[in-house]
């Protein structure tokens, strides 16, 4: 963002949460910034990358996110504070090294932020990230508003190098993408001097004196978490209801509250250092009322460590009605909302909550203006094209056979504007993997043909490994790399193949044509605007045995638009096209389903919408009627 690394403090900047992290880590005086593009996380490396060009710091799209972590972690032997970022499913690809780096201990500030999407908004899942701070035994902080965020992702540092282990930071979509008024302090001077001293070593050994050290460093967080300004409570000194929440929640916990006019009869209290607990403090407020509400995103986090925590303390603060996901009082999933704490409290205090909705009120107002939306493709894009030749060539061979895919843009080919192609989804480089043992099953009498699809960023993030055991093992996989040169669906960030950094420097790109060819594996390139000639090729490579590759290779359609634009300017001759008396059913938009082709109500024919359309052309190909038309542009 413009003026997010600008030098004057005591401002106010209008600031993303995203955008207000990053600039935290800057205040704090970060010097490495590592990540791997994921929503809802990818504006804070973009931010850093943005800060770069006038700041003397360094940052990274790493290959994945355990590399991420690894060189970000480098920074901190050396003495550079660092921080390193991704999403909540990337937690699961660094969790190997992190559970050995807290064993091992760092040296300057390290800090890892994780970006968890309740309600699966842009993911595949709604993983709670919260759970690997317990598992690794790292402190977690959980911000409510960009101006905190920005707080605490500064103190996050100076903790770090006070227990000398990585601290955890959770945002949610809600809070990353949410944009307000925050206040920036001045930078600091940036004078990094990174020497490793030999002197110090970093292993897990021996891991038993290892594991007991990081439990002394997590105490020491939990002392510091005691009087920490982020924890707070407001509400009657003997309330009726207590209840603790933490994040995004909490904003709309107050929001309840302040609508139903119950505060003086709730305690809200706040928790912002979430792992470990602070003990003494949550006993202070436990002990003033009897009932307890637990009001968070996704998991039962707090609930399940606050009720173990009060079980242990029973005998001093007496029983209490506990109430949250396990009670069902609150969803067990999805994000929580002030609906549905309205809801719960005006169930719990009598309260017609229904008089303070404001969906009746909007629902009116937004039904006649609000058009419906269905997951889709953007006009001109390649994998429409791709998934086209996949569905012709399966129909041609005809053997029941399917997609294995993954993360990415082309998930969609799950939905109708991949043509329901997709059978199965899971974590990034695992359709390759799945394939590799679908091509195994031969022996037990499996023959079904299966395409197994993966990005490019994909490629070089997860699907290698999986390539290579394919090769090893002599699995049968026909893999299908959708090339389009960008990590598009997360906002184009740039990966190993497109030939520049995220501080846009300019690098080689990694050949993957050559490093499949290097493990011996067959590769062919064909272009996925060409659906004919594509078909045929993945047509003849169900075929054949063994590992092979053909890399589908075009420009995202929103790149090439911004950079040269598409050639044609696209027609329906509205006399060739019979609409409704058609055979094929009106084919373009049933099935083919590009935005650009809509139908022409007056007419009673199909046309092209000249608003959305890009002029790719490739709708020509389909029409039996030969009715959509390219025109070269002038």
């Amino acid at each position: 963002m413009k003026g997010i690394s600008q030098r004057s403090g005591d401002i106010h900047l209008l600031l993303q949460g995203n955008e207000a992290i990053a600039r935290g880590a800057l205040e704090a005086g970060v010097v490495f910034c590592a990540g791997y593009p994921g929503n809802p996380s990818s504006e804070i490396i973009e931010t850093l990358a943005e800060a770069a060009r006038d700041l003397p710091i360094y940052v990274e799209w790493s290959v994945n996110e355990k590399v991420a972590v690894e060189a970000a972690t480098a920074a901190s032997f050396t003495g550079c504070r660092a921080i390193v970022v991704m999403k909540q499913n990337g937690i699961n690809v660094a969790l190997d090294f992190l559970t050995n780096l807290t064993l091992s201990g760092t040296r300057a500030g390290l800090v890892l932020v994780t970006c968890d999407d309740p309600s699966g908004i842009s993911s595949t899942n709604e993983e709670d990230a919260r759970i690997f701070a317990r598992i690794i035994d790292a402190p977690l902080l959980e911000p409510t508003t960009p101006q905190e965020a920005l707080v605490m992702t500064t103190w996050a540092f100076e903790l770090s190098e006070k227990i000398e282990n990585i601290v955890m930071i959770r945002s949610v979509s809600r809070l990353s993408h949410t944009r307000t008024r925050v206040l920036i302090n001045e930078l600091p001077s940036f004078d990094p001097r990174p020497h490793f001293d030999t002197g110090l070593s970093f292993h897990t050994f021996p891991v038993v004196a290892k594991h007991k050290m990081r439990h002394e460093k997590l105490d020491l967080a939990r002392v510091l978490f005691e009087k920490s300004s982020f924890n707070h409570y407001e509400g009657a000194v003997r309330p009726e209801l207590l209840i603790v929440s933490s994040g995004c929640a909490w904003t709309y916990v107050t929001e309840a509250v302040d609508i139903l006019e119950l505060s003086d009869r709730v305690g809200t209290l706040k928790l912002g250092t979430t792992w470990p607990l602070p003990k003494g403090f949550l006993k202070k407020h436990l002990a003033k009322c009897d009932r307890v509400l637990f009001v968070e995103d996704v998991d039962p986090f707090l609930e399940d460590n606050v009720k173990s925590f009060g079980a242990d303390i029973c005998m001093e603060i007496g029983p209490k009605e506990y109430m949250g996901k396990a009670s069902g009082h609150t969803p067990s999933c999805g994000e929580q909302t002030p609906a549905s704490i309205l809801r719960v409290l005006g169930r719990l205090f009598s309260v017609d909550w229904q008089d303070h909705a404001f969906m009746d009120k909007v629902s009116p107002i937004v039904k006649d203006i609000a058009p419906p939306r269905e997951f889709g493709l953007c006009p001109g894009c390649p994998h429409r094209g791709s998934y086209y030749a996949i569905k012709t060539a399966l129909a041609w061979d005809d053997r029941d056979g399917f997609v294995s895919g993954d993360i990415g843009c082309y998930t969609m080919g799950i939905w109708p504007t991949g043509f329901n192609q997709v059978k199965s989804v899971h974590a990034m480089g695992s359709g390759l993997g799945l394939a590799s043992g679908y091509g195994k099953l031969d022996r037990f009498g499996f023959h079904q043909p299966v395409v197994t699809v993966c990005g490019d960023s994909t490629f070089f993030h997860a699907a290698i490994p999986a390539l290579i055991n394919a090769k090893f093992n002599g699995a049968d996989v026909l893999l299908l790399i959708l090339d389009n040169s960008a990590t598009a669906m997360t906002g184009f960030q740039p990966h190993p193949g497109t030939g520049k950094t995220a501080m846009g420097t300019k690098t080689d790109p990694v050949d993957m044509e050559a490093l499949c060819r290097s493990l011996k594996v067959d590769v062919e390139v064909a272009d996925p605007y060409d659906m004919l000639s594509t078909a045929k090729i993945i047509y003849r490579n169900m075929q054949q045995k063994g590992p092979r590759v053909l890399i589908l290779r075009r420009k995202c359609a929103l790149v090439e638009g911004r950079e040269r634009g598409f050639p044609y300017k696209m027609r329906v001759d509205q006399d060739l096209c019979l609409g409704e008396e058609c055979g094929c059913d009106r084919y373009c938009l049933r099935i083919f389903r590009c935005p650009g082709l809509v139908w022409d109500k007056h007419a009673q024919k199909a046309k092209i919408d000249g608003v959305i359309c890009v002029g790719c052309g490739i709708c020509s190909d389909i029409c039996p009627q030969r009715a959509i038309l390219r025109e070269e542009r002038e």
